[in-house]
């Protein structure tokens, strides 16, 4: 089982499903002659050529309608966003086009593309670049929405999204690029709609995915020191939601903080604390807490851009909340 990065768990996957279907093809800014944005993309411009790694202009409203209609047309595109900021420019055509086609064709017309690209906060990058647009996508019935947060997870989960007859939308981050981890020398694919399980506990659930996962886990390792394990639940897939994952976790601990980079109104970390305060109703022993974005434009400032995201010591806190140790709101 190699040890790889994010991007090369990315890289590998379009390397095999390009290999596998012709129709399969890349198209973005920077994709091709410079090896992406962030070399996810590396070599395959020399392996397949500029019909297939296309580069465009800085154009995502073009490019990205150019995908759905290649989509429809019958080809498998990947479209790269430089990032899900970006996106906010070809919001019509994910939105009102590739998300609606299946529907208004009465099941006739499959629209069967992938848009992905880095959302959230990196370093650095001020408040019109650092959004964490999550729930943009997710509110939208007609797509599918995946957000994997290591890389063996990266590599399934793209492949399967490639392979899906609908319009993926999948949520990676800057940050998490360079990440490693285990990757199974052998093909896998990553059912799209099924949670995962990153660390068992009874104490509490602790629901998360992307780059956030990274913050919970270490929280987790912080709380089992102080005698609380805490489930961790990586949710992957955030359009379908596994909810019978969610609620079997709850279930067997009785509390639940979730965790989201987004601003914390209409967030896919607040509809998941609804979903849990709702159906879980009768099994909580304290009210749902979500660890959000602070709800500002990020700050360029570092120390101000780190305090306005998750981190551990705010899972901690809130960890600690709904098992009644610190009081509310401390």
């Amino acid at each position: 089982m190699a040890i790889i990065t994010y991007r090369e768990a990315l890289g590998r996957a379009l390397d095999e499903e390009m290999g596998r279907d012709d129709r399969v093809f890349l198209i973005g800014e920077e994709v091709g002659e410079y090896d992406g944005a962030y070399k996810v993309s590396k070599g395959l411009l020399a392996k397949y050529g500029s019909d297939r790694v296309r580069d465009t202009p800085i154009a995502e409203l073009g490019f990205t309608g150019v995908g759905v209609g290649a989509a429809i047309a019958g080809l498998r595109p990947v479209v790269e966003w430089m990032t899900h900021n970006f996106a906010l420019l070809a919001i019509d055509q994910v939105v009102n086009e590739a998300a609606k086609m299946r529907y208004m064709s009465g099941g006739k017309v499959s629209v069967p593309i992938v848009f992905r690209g880095p959302n959230g906060p990196a370093e650095y990058l001020a408040a019109q670049h650092s959004q964490a647009l999550a729930s943009y996508w997710a509110h939208v019935p007609g797509l599918k929405v995946i957000a994997p947060s290591t890389p063996a997870d990266a590599y399934g989960l793209l492949k399967s999204a490639i392979r899906d007859e609908d319009p993926v939308v999948m949520l990676e981050s800057e940050m998490m690029y360079g990440w490693k981890g285990e990757v199974p020398d052998k093909e896998f694919l990553v059912p799209i709609g099924q949670a995962a399980i990153r660390r068992k506990g009874g104490d509490l659930s602790i629901v998360s995915f992307s780059k956030p996962m990274k913050a919970v886990l270490e929280a987790a390792e912080a709380l089992s020191a102080m005698g609380i394990e805490a489930e961790v639940l990586d949710m992957r897939s955030l359009r379908p939601i596994d909810e019978e994952s969610l609620y079997e976790s709850v279930a067997r601990t009785n509390r639940c903080v979730v965790v989201d980079e987004s601003w914390p109104e209409a967030s896919v970390g607040s509809h998941l604390a609804w979903l849990v305060s709702r159906n879980c109703f009768d099994l909580l022993d304290a009210p749902v807490e979500l660890v959000s974005g602070e709800d500002v434009p990020m700050p360029y400032n570092h120390a101000l851009e780190l305090a306005a995201q998750p981190n551990a010591a705010k899972v901690i806190q809130a960890a600690r909340r709904v098992l009644y140790l610190d009081p509310a709101g401390a």
